[in-house]
């Protein structure tokens, strides 16, 4: 039996009397001669509310019927007449961001030439893609300045069914064919849609676009309409006071205070790496005095590291090998890995030395002449590796 549409001519519509005409999975799947449930669909997800009372979880579109999935089984039985009700704030949230949308790609299509290829309406925001290789900065300001000028105009939003063959001036062409339901912003966008809209653009609220990002060859928008934007801005606001109070500044200041603190944080930054090589270099020619030379010639350094990063010791390797017949090792037990670094004049070659040592300790790494490192898969092929370095 076909499911008469209630929300395809009245999107206002919250409660509603319809007649079972059949249900499934014992009773938790239900179907009504009439629904003004919204099933997910076109980039917008489906309405829920209660049915006799129980909780509706999720409607289905199944072509020519509406599947409602109900929190438990029991809500009706087939041919009884039942009491439908809406959940109106989530209804309300989902028509203002989905004719909102209209409106933004209305006006982006109608001043930058830009068409919206694809809408999703999410839990927290919704996004469109724009045939667009890149947006600039002006360009989002600008489409946001226009879509909220229609939003104070308050233009009508009407909704109308005419045929696809005689349908014209629709933003996008539709494939379909027979009727289409077409919605339509005064003077600024037809649309084929099936969702849900307010009356009037005003109904829509603020719309506020925050983020862009870069998706295959288009430019994801992504943007706030109404309760959400507001509540959005709110969000906001509260996180820039609390910044502008931890530097004690005016709010507008704000911006300017983290620009100085981070550019600060990061010449403090490059002087503690400078000082941090300063003192590697010095505890690198340090060690090296203090290392016997062995029956070789090698002064020869093991260095072991219980945890941490074998990046705290490269500085330290480098200082020592930069001297003459050095060599110097550093085993870290957790993860297990390697370094090993030589001078110039070993006439050793410490990427192809390491490599053969962790491939045979089942390891993987390399590197060049002078240094190489690589991680290995447990500490006794570490102790294996350990070995094979100290037997050269």
């Amino acid at each position: 039996m076909v499911t008469e549409r209630l929300y395809y001519t009245d999107s206002y519509l919250q409660e509603f009397r319809a007649r079972v005409t059949g249900s499934a999975d014992d009773g938790r799947r239900i179907y009504l001669e009439r629904t003004a449930f919204y099933p997910t669909s076109g980039g917008q997800p489906h309405d829920r509310g209660a049915i006799a009372g129980v909780p509706v979880v999720e409607i289905a579109d199944e072509g020519e019927r509406v599947a409602h999935i109900m929190a438990a089984n029991g809500a009706a039985v087939e041919g009884s007449e039942v009491e439908c009700r809406i959940d109106w704030d989530r209804r309300f949230d989902h028509m203002q961001q989905h004719s909102g949308q209209h409106l933004l790609s209305a006006v982006i299509v109608a001043r930058f030439g830009l068409p919206t290829v694809s809408f999703h309406l999410g839990q927290e925001s919704s996004t469109i893609d724009l045939d667009a290789g890149a947006l600039d900065a002006a360009t989002v300001v600008e489409a946001e300045r226009l879509a909220n000028q229609a939003v104070f105009e308050d233009r009508p939003i009407h909704v109308s069914f005419e045929d696809a063959a005689e349908a014209r001036g629709l933003r996008k062409p539709s494939e379909r064919s027979g009727t289409l339901r077409i919605v339509s912003i005064q003077d600024l966008d037809r649309s084929a849609c099936g969702g849900t809209h307010v009356r009037h653009t005003g109904e829509i609220g603020p719309i506020l676009i925050r983020k862009l990002d870069k998706v295959r060859n288009t430019v994801r928008v992504e943007f706030l309409c109404g309760g959400r934007a507001v509540r959005r801005a709110r969000a906001d606001f509260d996180a820039l006071s609390r910044v502008a109070q931890m530097f004690s500044g005016a709010l507008e200041d704000a911006p300017e205070l983290v620009r100085i603190e981070v550019e600060a944080a990061r010449a403090n930054d490059k002087l503690r790496r400078r000082l941090e090589a300063d003192l590697a270099q010095y505890q690198g020619r340090e060690l090296y005095a203090g290392t016997a030379p062995d029956e070789t010639g090698l002064r020869r350094v093991l260095r072991r590291l219980p945890n941490g990063s074998l990046e705290d010791v490269r500085a330290l390797a480098q200082s020592f090998t930069a001297q003459s017949k050095a060599v110097f090792a550093a085993a870290l037990d957790e993860p297990p890995a390697l370094l090993l670094a030589v001078s110039a004049d070993t006439g050793v070659d410490a990427g192809k030395l390491l490599k053969a040592a962790l491939i045979q300790a089942g390891g993987r790494g390399g590197g060049n002449s002078r240094m190489a490192q690589g991680s290995l898969p447990s500490r006794e092929a570490l102790e294996r590796a350990i070995d094979q370095i100290r037997k050269f």
